[in-house]
């Protein structure tokens, strides 16, 4: 079940907009990424394509982030290069971003459908990602896929 969706961080989709436009050159950086974190602060990053699979804008914004002390952060979006504007994370982004945020929310949708809904309504029933945790063995915790 989907709920209502929260408003839209226009200043967030302009950040990644303009990290899009400014930093994203040729076929190494084709997407740019803003979080907001919860104190605020606006975090921006790209992706480093890679035939091997180089890691997404969110990916690497999850690092960036942490580097800068964000450990929690509150609304993420993609922005694509060529002016392609908002791109709803894949799914492999959507598994991180659930387990490391699991009350993220995501801005998505293009034109009059913008809108930022929960990472749990990108990703319903979702696997869970808690054997890596400590403790979570003892505690019986679900996540055998």
């Amino acid at each position: 079940m989907t709920t209502q969706p929260h408003p839209v961080d226009r200043e967030l989709v302009q950040a990644a907009a303009d990290v899009a436009r400014t930093r994203c050159r040729g076929d190494n950086h084709t997407m740019a990424a803003a979080a907001r974190t919860r104190d605020g602060r606006i975090v921006t990053a790209v992706n480093a394509y890679h035939f091997t699979g180089g890691p997404c804008a969110e990916l690497v914004l999850i690092g960036t982030a942490a580097a800068q002390g964000a450990y929690e952060l509150d609304t993420i979006v993609a922005v694509g290069d060529r002016d392609r504007g908002i791109v709803p994370p894949c799914g492999r982004c959507r598994q991180a971003l659930l387990d490391y945020f699991p009350a993220l929310r995501v801005i998505v949708g293009e034109g009059d459908r913008v809108r930022a809904v929960r990472i749990t309504d990108l990703l319903p029933e979702t696997y869970v990602w808690a054997d890596h945790q400590l403790g979570a063995a003892e505690a019986g915790s679900p996540g055998e896929g």
